[in-house]
């Protein structure tokens, strides 16, 4: 039913879901951890950027994406200084609309779990002797898992389902920035129904799959909690 250029989008889509999740798992993970723990006056207006991306529109996000990222934009001027072009649709300006728009879909599954874990295990790691960074390594991150897990789900997911900022960002060209919700979009407009329902279906049922392994992970948390 489909070509093989037909079926790139969506290895388009899981390729930028999977370098989203990547680079934003690393990212979120400190600032999930300086939230969690901070006293300080910045943390409501730092809490209230990253949340944003929950209730702002996807077109009102991507256009200022947009401007910020093309040719007389703050990021677009430094990437052209430093060589790299402007990236304003193509790939690598999908995956920075991405990782801003997934941004709280990955720290507060953290930084609800490093709260939850709270200061007494790094209190007993110091007074054995453990440094910082070792008692986060090995005492935190084992502690922190599931939300890992469910920060890891919801940021892959999550990036799959894209649409609006992707769009503004990204346009629908064709091999370079066209993914999986774009395409159904494409099919729509062309009235290619049939090829719409395939790729809708598939994901509803990744969406549905998702969210059943979460809520069973989260029961099998709460039944070894004491």
């Amino acid at each position: 039913m489909f070509t093989a250029e037909e079926l790139l989008p969506i290895w388009l889509t899981l390729k930028l879901a999977l370098i989203t999740t990547v680079f934003l798992i690393a990212v979120a993970t400190p600032v999930a951890w300086w939230l969690s723990h901070t006293n300080s006056k910045w943390r409501a207006p730092v809490s209230s950027i990253v949340t944003l991306p929950l209730v702002l529109p996807p077109s009102v996000l991507g256009f200022y994406l947009l401007v910020a990222l093309g040719p007389h934009g703050p990021l677009g001027k430094l990437t052209e200084a430093l060589g790299i072009g402007i990236l304003t649709f193509t790939f690598p300006g999908l995956v920075i609309g991405s990782i801003v728009y997934s941004m709280p879909f990955a720290v507060q599954p953290l930084q609800a779990a490093f709260e939850s874990i709270g200061k007494r295990p790094l209190e007993v790691a110091a007074t054995l002797g453990a440094r910082p960074w070792d008692a986060f390594w090995n005492v935190v991150v084992p502690l922190a898992r599931p939300g890992f897990v469910t920060a890891a789900l919801l940021t892959f997911a999550h990036t799959i389902g894209e649409f609006g900022v992707v769009l503004m960002i990204g346009g629908n060209v064709p091999g370079k920035t066209q993914v999986v919700s774009t395409e159904i979009y494409s099919y729509v407009e062309a009235m290619e129904y049939g090829k719409a329902h395939w790729l809708a279906g598939g994901m509803v049922a990744f969406s549905f799959i998702v969210l059943l392994g979460l809520t069973l992970l989260n029961r099998k948390n709460e039944r070894v909690m004491p």
